[in-house]
């Protein structure tokens, strides 16, 4: 097994300011990070800083396409019924499995299971707790549909104009 990269060995705190120098520096001079990091008390090789630069620009690279096709999904054909979300639990759901299928080549320190564990317990209580929430707005809309047919069949419409602006209300037509 390949020795982990010493990046990824950083406390959080200076990660995460690497990470923020990295992309502020559109993923280049790596000298000059080594020699912060050196300034920090770390002693990092620009080669192993290039290496994991790369991987880092392609994850935020990768992330940066997917929030854009899924804001254009969203902009063409709404995501009143979370079908965005439902798609990414579903993802998150399938490289979770991918990650304990392959777990038998994985060691107890490549995987935290107490944090797997508790990030598949949310995701599945957020799945449930989405479809509630759409179910509840679907009643809200039925029944404001319904109170605005009264409303507008007291007021003299026909039922059949009653029941067209119902239609509207719920998207059905």
């Amino acid at each position: 097994m390949p020795q982990r990269s010493k990046v990824l060995t950083l406390p959080d705190p200076v990660k995460a300011e690497l990470d923020k120098k990295l992309v502020a520096g559109g993923f280049a001079d790596y000298v000059a990070l080594s020699d912060w990091l050196k300034d920090q008390g770390y002693e990092i090789s620009k080669s192993s800083l290039h290496r994991y630069g790369t991987y880092f620009e392609q994850r935020l690279s990768a992330i940066k396409v997917a929030t854009e096709q899924a804001q254009a999904i969203a902009d063409t054909i709404g995501d009143d019924q979370g079908v965005l979300g439902d798609a990414l639990t579903r993802l998150i759901q399938e490289k979770t499995f991918q990650l304990l299928v392959e777990m038998e080549s994985l060691s107890a320190e490549d995987v935290d299971f107490t944090k797997l564990g508790e990030m598949v317990a949310k995701l599945n209580k957020t799945a449930i707790l989405q479809k509630k929430w759409i179910a509840d707005m679907r009643e809200r809309a039925r029944a404001a549909a319904d109170d605005v047919v009264k409303v507008a069949k007291a007021g003299g419409l026909s039922a059949e104009k009653a029941e067209e602006i119902r239609k509207k209300i719920l998207g059905i037509v």
